[in-house]
């Protein structure tokens, strides 16, 4: 399959998360949500692949920028649930996924990877429609504060980071399964040496009421990072990262459905999609 439809199939399973997990946190914590993402993740993708080639050999340097992903998860799932826990899902997601023209220049500068103009504009239109999203956010929450902005922008930053790593390990070797099952007990390993250390004030909180809601969307997190990997092990960043950007899309669509009560938009916001939309289709015709 292209890259373009594995690129799409993580933003719908990252959307599914996205309004999921919002639904879960109703009940439970942002850093609950990040440890049953992590443990699903982990038994999800070492199960599919002990049963289906076992572990594969790899390239040392590449299982070293996996290993720096996996690290860096934890902490990309607990800004951005804290970000959605403050200023909803589809605010909070349309501001991480600021990330795709850092990204596209570190493919470029690093990777030696090549825009076209039509690739370009369509980078450009993706992220005016996603500031578009986000414009006025302190008039659509009562007790916003911007600094709650800050949760899914660290996010953005740390994202802008990861694909290319992610990208690079791929081009050592192509194991998209293994190395997506890899971020998961190398994920898990941080995020305990987080949990016990000083620097961590909060602790798990588990309802059962959250069960259910964590469970779908720590799956669909699950088959997000391996579309994702999937993606980039068939194309380059500058058409993968764009495209996998419209989860504003899907997670606004979404949250219209089932978060009605919680969720709320403006005609900026309706604009900033369909230009994010228009921008992917010029991203996908890249050749």
């Amino acid at each position: 399959m292209s890259p373009q439809l594995f690129s799409w199939l993580a933003a719908f399973s990252f959307a599914i998360a996205n309004i999921t997990v919002r639904h879960g946190m109703r009940y439970s914590t942002p850093l609950t949500a990040t440890f049953a993402s992590l443990i699903i993740h982990t038994i999800v993708l070492w199960s599919a692949l002990l049963l289906t080639r076992g572990i594969p050999s790899v390239k040392l340097l590449a299982i070293g920028a996996i290993c720096l992903t996996g690290i860096a998860q934890p902490a990309m799932r607990f800004f951005q649930y804290k970000g959605m826990d403050k200023i909803g899902a589809s605010r909070a997601v349309t501001l991480r996924n600021t990330y795709p023209v850092l990204t596209i220049v570190i493919g470029i500068t690093l990777l030696g990877e090549q825009l076209t103009r039509l690739g370009a504009f369509g980078a450009v239109l993706v992220v005016v429609g996603i500031f578009l999203s986000s414009w006025k956010l302190e008039q659509q929450f009562k007790d916003f504060r911007w600094l709650h902005a800050i949760y899914p922008l660290i996010t953005s930053t740390i994202t802008a980071f990861v694909h290319p790593l992610r990208r690079y390990a791929l081009l050592l070797s192509n194991e998209p399964l293994f190395f997506a099952a890899l971020v998961g007990p190398v994920s898990l390993s941080a995020f305990a040496l987080y949990y016990w250390s000083p620097a961590s004030a909060d602790k798990l909180a588990w309802d059962r009421r959250a069960l259910i809601p964590f469970l779908v969307s720590g799956t669909g997190e699950t088959l997000a990072v391996l579309f994702l990997l999937l993606a980039y092990a068939n194309g380059p960043v500058v058409i993968v990262a764009p495209i996998s950007s419209t989860v504003p899309i899907w997670t606004m669509m979404l949250a219209a459905i089932f978060l009605r009560d919680v969720e709320h938009f403006t005609r900026a916001s309706i604009v900033g999609a369909f230009l994010v939309v228009i921008g992917v289709i010029a991203i996908a015709l890249v050749k």
